[in-house]
C-alpha cells in the first residue's frame, strides 16, 4: 500500500523530523512537500531529505492568492499523487493518531472497512504553560486538550481526511474532497468517520456553499483522532504568527487564535504509546549524512528569531496577553456571564 502525505509548509523547520517521522511509522510512503518563502533554512533541510529520497520538495506555486489550495490543485497531477493508494492532506502541527490495531493507516482502513475515505476528527492540545522552545518531540511535551466532543462551545469539530485512490474527486480540499460535479447518487463513495461510521449525509454531499468541513465529533474517535499542537511553547508561537499562515496571506496569530485553541481541561497521553519509536525513526532520519546539521541550524534559526521578536515592545505586550488570557474562547466566556456561572 502506497500512501503519499501532501503538506505545505513555511519556516518549519526545527519540527519536520518529528512529523516525517511519525508518519512513516505510522505507514505513509511518500511525502509531496511544497515550501514557500523560508528564512529558517526549512527549504535547505527538506532538500537534503530529498536527495536522500525521503521526501519530494517543491517550490509552493502559488502566484500570491491561496498557498495551499494552489498547491493540493497542483499535488493532484503530481506522479506522487497519482502512484498513491491513498492520500493523507495534513500540516506539520497535526499528527494522525490511529487507535485501531497496530496504530497504523493499514490498521485503521482495515478497521473501517477499506472504504474510500476516512474522516478524522482534531483534537487541539493546549500550550500547558510552556514558554521556552525545546527540541524534543511536540507529542512529548503537550498532553492537555479539551473535551473531546466540544471545542469552543461547538459540537461540530473539523476534519481531515485520507483519500482512496478511487473516490470520484472533484479536487482536494485542505480538510475533505469534494465530489465529481454531477455525480449520481447511487455512485457516492463510502466514507467514514474516525470510528468507522458513515458521514453525515449533508457532510458527505457537501451540500452548502459553506463547503462543510465538520461534523458531530461526539462518538467519531473509537478509531483514530487527529491530534493537532497548533500552539506549542510561547516562544514558538511568536515565531509562528511573525510568520503568519503559511496556507492563505493576510491571516494572523492572534490572543484569539491561542483562547480558541489552549483549553486543557482534559488530558490525552494515547500517543505516547509510540514514542520510543517515534524517537528511533527520528534518529535515523538524522544520522543520514547533512540532515542532523540542518536541523540543528533550524533550530537555532528559530531560537534566535523568538529571542528578536521578544526583544519589540508590542511581542512584549503579546506575551503577556497571552500569558493573562483566560484558556477559554471569548464565545464561551460570554456565555458563561451571560448565564451567570463561574469559570472552572
Amino acid at each position: 500500500m502506497r500512501v503519499a502525505a501532501v503538506t505545505c509548509v513555511k519556516n518549519e523547520g526545527p519540527f519536520l523530523i518529528e512529523w516525517i517521522a511519525w508518519n512513516r511509522l505510522i505507514g505513509v510512503t511518500d511525502f509531496l512537500i511544497y515550501s514557500n518563502d523560508c528564512t529558517d533554512g526549512t527549504d535547505a533541510l527538506l532538500d537534503r531529505l530529498a536527495a536522500h529520497g525521503v521526501v519530494r520538495h517543491l517550490p509552493n506555486p502559488a502566484e500570491g492568492r491561496n498557498y495551499q489550495m494552489e498547491a493540493l490543485k497542483a499535488a493532484a497531477q503530481d506522479p506522487v499523487v497519482q502512484a498513491a493508494d491513498w492520500v493523507w492532506i495534513a500540516d506539520v502541527d497535526e499528527f494522525l493518531n490511529i487507535h485501531a490495531g497496530d496504530g497504523t493507516i493499514p490498521a485503521l482502513i482495515a478497521a473501517c472497512g477499506d472504504p474510500q475515505a476516512i474522516s478524522v476528527t482534531f483534537q487541539f492540545f493546549a500550550n500547558g504553560g510552556t514558554e521556552r522552545f525545546e527540541d524534543r518531540p511536540v507529542i512529548a511535551q503537550f498532553t492537555r486538550t479539551h473535551n473531546p466532543d466540544i471545542w469552543c462551545g461547538e459540537t461540530a469539530i473539523e476534519v481531515k481526511t485520507l483519500v482512496r485512490r478511487d473516490f470520484p474527486l472533484q479536487y482536494y480540499g485542505a480538510h475533505r474532497p469534494f465530489l465529481r460535479k454531477g455525480l449520481p447518487a447511487e455512485a457516492r463513495p463510502r466514507w467514514t468517520d474516525g470510528s468507522g461510521r458513515p458521514v453525515q449525509h449533508r457532510f458527505l454531499v457537501a451540500a452548502n456553499s459553506r463547503r462543510i468541513r465538520k461534523f458531530p465529533a461526539r462518538g467519531a474517535r473509537d478509531l483514530a483522532t487527529l491530534n493537532h499542537y497548533a500552539l506549542r511553547s510561547l516562544e514558538s508561537y511568536l515565531v509562528k504568527n511573525d510568520r503568519g499562515d503559511v496556507n492563505r496571506e493576510h491571516r494572523a496569530f492572534d490572543d484569539a487564535y491561542w483562547r480558541e485553541r489552549n483549553d486543557g481541561g482534559w488530558e490525552e497521553t494515547s500517543i505516547l504509546r509510540h514514542l520510543p519509536a517515534l524517537e528511533r525513526e527520528m534518529a535515523a532520519l538524522k544520522a543520514l549524512p547533512g540532515v542532523s546539521a540542518l536541523h540543528d541550524e533550524a533550530v537555532a534559526r528559530h531560537r534566535a528569531r523568538a529571542a528578536e521578536l521578544l526583544g519589540r515592545p508590542e511581542y512584549r505586550d503579546l506575551c503577556d496577553r497571552l500569558r493573562a488570557a483566560p484558556a477559554i474562547c471569548a464565545a464561551e466566556a460570554a456565555l458563561i456571564d451571560e448565564l451567570g456561572l463561574e469559570e472552572v
